[in-house]
């Protein structure tokens, strides 16, 4: 599945002119409609095109066999945007069209959509998926479809109790749904997300069942994770359900940390080792990320684009599943004289 971001013509007589029935402008209307279920007078109205020429647009693209079960690019074009986050990233980015002023909810439900149908493409049977708990993975597993696979094994890439409660109900609910939709069996890390001592930590990687759950993420091929953004527009749970005090949040901004990719906190520059917060942390640090062949990092909202600069440094994706806006957000943090 290949992301796309082709701008839309403004007048209805230009679209066909103009893009010559493009194959972006294709794959971009039959995602929208076949994807994130838009409607086709939505799409029309998005487009500043008329009903009758979604319709042509999604018949064509039918008849030119990009769609089927999913929509698939058999050429795979890039655009501009995703070009650039292959040359400076080395990541595949996936983006997603949301229409102007959608609310931060909206967003995320498009973005989560095109998140799961790249996950239904990508696991087999016989795969472990490892999936970090959060407002975002939350948001896929709602939109996973069921499959009739073997084999498959679901695991938590952190731990989910906080100061107050377990974390357990929240985080199991995650991975029960993403074991689901794969036929498969969920293995859960029953442990705190932050442990109060290093020492701690140490001790309990040393107990024979948590190897057995480390040694399962280890094995992990697919790795499904969002990003937490401090400050940012949606909440990340993280950040909003006890598992940071007012103090320790404050002394995280003060050591530059913008926000986490699996409960390991990062800083712009992609920098994590000398954070001493992350001696604590149960997730998986970037480099432990790296190992695992293929991971798909799913952000929505411009708010974080801090966060996501500093996660693609840190190189813990091989996928990126972003809304435009926000790609471009991305883009133009990094290098503001880019032109895009």
């Amino acid at each position: 599945m290949q992301g796309f971001g082709y701008c839309c013509a403004h007048r209805d007589g230009d679209v066909g002119a103009g893009m010559d029935r493009n194959t972006d402008q294709l794959l971009r209307v039959a995602r929208m409609y076949h994807v994130q279920a838009e409607t086709m007078d939505s799409i029309a109205r998005q487009l500043d095109v008329s009903r009758s020429t979604v319709s042509r647009l999604l018949k064509e693209a039918r008849e030119k066999g990009l769609v089927r079960i999913t929509v698939v690019d058999p050429d795979r074009p890039t655009t501009r945007v995703s070009e650039m986050f292959e040359k400076y990233f080395h990541v595949q980015a996936h983006l997603v069209h949301v229409r102007p002023g959608a609310s931060s909810v909206f967003r995320l439900d498009q973005v989560a959509k095109v998140a799961a149908r790249l996950l239904d493409e990508t696991v087999h049977n016989g795969d472990t998926v490892g999936v970090a708990w959060g407002t975002t993975t939350s948001a896929i597993a709602v939109q996973l479809r069921p499959r009739r696979l073997q084999g498959v094994t679901v695991v938590g890439m952190n731990g989910g109790a906080n100061q107050r409660t377990t974390g357990l109900p929240y985080v199991g609910s995650i991975l029960q749904k993403f074991a689901n939709a794969f036929n498969g069996e969920e293995q859960l890390f029953t442990l705190p997300a932050f442990f109060d001592d290093p020492r701690t930590k140490e001790m309990m990687w040393r107990e024979r069942s948590t190897r057995h759950v480390l040694s399962v993420r280890q094995a992990a091929r697919i790795a499904v994770f969002g990003v937490g953004g401090l400050g940012a527009e949606l909440q990340s749970h993280v950040y909003s359900a006890n598992y940071l005090t007012d103090a320790e949040l404050a002394q995280l901004k003060e050591m530059g940390v913008v926000g986490d990719v699996c409960t390991v906190m990062l800083r712009e520059d992609g920098s994590w080792r000398d954070i001493s917060f992350n001696e604590r942390a149960s997730g998986m640090n970037p480099a432990e990320l790296r190992q695992i062949p293929k991971r798909i990092c799913v952000v929505s909202g411009t708010s974080k684009a801090a966060p996501v600069l500093g996660a693609l440094r840190a190189g813990v994706a091989t996928d990126l599943v972003i809304d435009e806006e926000t790609a471009r957000a991305v883009l133009q943090r990094m290098k503001p004289s880019l032109r895009i």
